[in-house]
């Protein structure tokens, strides 16, 4: 029986994730509708990135948009809900057809090899209007104009193994295992609908329920440039694909493709175009060839087929226009000189002209003797960047394009002390990558244990229980004190169900869940844990039942600043390190947006180049590095990982195993 959300099982149904269906990795060839891929922009002068192209969605569009979903859902009697988003997540409309489930329950997927419940999340009910706009800002938020991913790709590289199929057990966790708990309502990162006004574009935009890998979610591009993502929720069910070799038939997701003819992605970019590991990724499972003829008219069924709706909190039940990614009314823009000395810098704004999170010194003098100075903060930033700058992307096309992504830094109460971006990286990244620098900081804080053993016990969710899971795991009774740096990489191998990581065994993380065997990408263990009571208080706020949950994510005791160390959650792939003075943890640097291993080696080599430059700052002293941990385990033994760089990974020098020795 599907629970409702009255009950704390609803819980983070919200969540998102999922997918049903597989594939044949990339041999159907997307017949998507896309365009061949406009002619690359040269940058300007002095400039390594070219700036994306100002498009944005018409209200006319998005009812054209809207107009083809609700046809191909009529052709094939599934009545659904559709949201249109722009590229910063602003929902530009919802429509509700006649007959579409008000409710949609969490996947009810076979986990473990039991049909019992609950399952951590699974069966959970929540509200059909959230599943859809996770599904469109998903789509939203992975792509760029070098790769474009569905909900369908999200399911992929979020699953305990990669690919996620019968046969590939005891593979590795996907390269993304844990971005679902990204993007969460309570981020104090992502802003809030504000209903109209000033500012009401501003991004990026919260998900209802984190990303999602349920079929049925694809960006949205104009004239080869993404502007925003469509989301279909119509069959009642929210999962996850565990079998990537199979082809589905599966009507949302046909429905989400009818909707963006004429607005999908140049065949070039898609995501069977683009390989991880040596494995392609996926798209879709259906082409054009599987659509009903295009409904094309809006005013053909706005009215006999359903009507836009009103969803607290997203939207005011009237078709707006989307923004142009890269304005001010964006909320992300190019950077000013005074800003960001490099010319490709991209910063977070208010709408206004100014900065939401301008370069800064710590403020974490209460606890740290000498805190980052602005200056020091500006070396991490601008080194970093110039890292990222001379990297070969993983995920992007054309083949050797420069990586893009967000750099975040933070200090040791989790306070922002500068995020920086380059022109074309996903938006996700932003948020995650403030999730990774938190995550790298507070886990390698002395203060870390006390934080989560101060946590309170909320809706049966016991925080403080991963206290003594880690410290008999690691067989270290100071564990979580701050005697060793932990880079989200080294957080990450405690939080897979199975340790070491692709090992199938008996034996988990301990910041994963207790039973491998019950794991499911809707509980993953702490990271689920530590915001499920938030994502169930929003639930409820969408529902109209009770006030929203607060700006800022988890339960944890307040900082001496009254602010929470991990106000947006924390993130349990690579892409981050702790920043120190000596011995003295100072901060953290967060970076994503690319492939994992681009990511932490933007986060390792942009530090140590600072501290070449500035003094004073530097990685981690060697000695206390997590991966000299080593757990004895089944009678062997295993370290643990601090972070792992590409080979020969630079466009413009043939450098080789560059984070060697440092």
């Amino acid at each position: 029986m599907a629970r409702k959300i009255g009950t704390y099982w609803c819980l983070a149904g919200a969540l998102a994730l999922a997918a049903c269906g597989g594939g044949d990795s990339g041999q159907n060839a997307p017949p998507t509708g896309g365009t061949p891929a406009p002619s690359p922009t040269p940058p300007a002068q002095g400039r390594l990135f070219a700036d994306p192209a100002a498009e944005f969605l018409s209200v006319g569009e998005v009812q054209q948009i809207m107009a083809q979903a609700i046809g191909e859902a009529q052709a094939r009697g599934l009545p659904s809900t559709i949201a249109v988003t722009d590229r910063v997540g602003n929902v530009l409309g919802v429509f509700a057809m006649t007959g579409a489930p008000a409710v949609t329950t969490l996947s009810s997927e076979t986990i473990g090899g039991t049909t019992t419940m609950p399952i951590g999340l699974q069966g959970a009910d929540v509200p059909s209007t959230t599943a859809a706009i996770a599904k469109a800002i998903t789509g939203a938020y992975l792509s760029s104009g070098g790769n474009a991913f569905s909900t369908r790709t999200a399911s992929q590289i979020v699953q305990e193994h990669f690919p996620p199929a019968p046969t590939t057990v005891g593979l590795e966790s996907g390269p993304l295992f844990g971005v679902q708990f990204s993007q969460l309502p309570c981020s104090d990162l992502n802003a809030r609908f504000t209903g109209g006004g000033a500012g009401a574009f501003i991004g990026p935009k919260r998900s209802p329920l984190g990303l999602a890998a349920d079929p049925g979610g694809f960006p949205i591009y104009k004239n080869g440039v993404v502007v925003g993502g469509i989301g279909i929720a119509g069959d009642g069910d929210y999962g996850f694909d565990t079998n990537i070799l199979d082809r589905d038939v599966d009507d949302e997701e046909a429905i989400a493709l009818a909707g963006i003819q004429g607005f999908a992605p140049p065949v070039e970019i898609a995501a069977d175009r683009i390989t991880v590991d040596g494995t392609s990724l996926r798209f879709t499972d259906m082409t054009v060839s599987d659509l009903s003829p295009l409904q094309t008219s809006f005013g053909a069924v706005n009215g006999p087929a359903g009507g836009i709706v009103a969803v607290t909190g997203y939207s005011n039940g009237v078709i707006q226009q989307g923004v142009a990614y890269g304005t001010e009314a964006s909320g992300i823009r190019p950077s000013t000189a005074a800003e960001f000395t490099n010319q490709d810098a991209y910063v977070l704004t208010n709408g206004a002209g100014a900065g939401r999170f301008p370069i800064r010194a710590g403020t974490d003098a209460a606890s740290v003797a000498q805190p980052l100075s602005a200056a020091e903060s500006r070396a991490i930033l601008e080194e970093a960047f110039a890292v990222l700058s001379r990297s070969r992307a993983q995920i992007r096309r054309p083949l050797d394009s420069r990586m893009q992504a967000t750099v975040s830094l933070v200090d040791t109460h989790g306070q922002v002390l500068g995020i920086v971006r380059s022109p074309d990286g996903p938006i996700f990244g932003t948020d995650v990558s403030l999730q990774k620098a938190r995550t790298a900081a507070f886990f390698s804080n002395a203060v870390a244990a006390q934080q989560l053993l101060g946590t309170p016990v909320l809706a049966g969710f016991d925080v403080s229980a991963y206290v003594p899971r880690v410290r008999n795991f690691l067989n270290d009774a100071n564990a979580l004190t701050g005697t060793f740096a932990f880079a989200d990489r080294s957080g990450g191998n405690l939080s897979r169900p199975y340790f070491p990581d692709g090992e199938v065994g008996p034996t988990p993380g301990p910041l994963s869940v207790e039973n491998p065997n019950t794991f499911s990408p809707f509980a993953v263990g702490l990271q689920s844990d530590l915001i499920a009571v938030n994502i169930v208080q929003h639930l409820g706020f969408v529902q109209g039942a009770n006030p929203d949950t607060a700006n800022e994510c988890t339960f944890v005791p307040n900082g001496p600043g009254g602010r929470k160390r991990i106000a947006n959650g924390i993130q349990i792939f690579p892409g981050s390190v702790p920043v120190y003075r000596g011995n003295q943890l100072v901060g953290g640097i967060g970076v994503s947006g690319d492939g994992i291993d681009q990511d932490d080696m933007v986060s390792f080599l942009g530090l140590h180049n600072a501290g070449q430059r500035i003094g004073g700052i530097s990685n981690a002293p060697a000695a206390i590095r997590a991966d000299r941990i080593v757990v004895n385990i089944n009678g062997g033994s295993v370290r643990l990982r601090y972070v792992n760089c590409p080979f020969a990974p630079f466009l413009d020098d043939p450098a080789q195993n560059v984070c060697e020795g440092l």
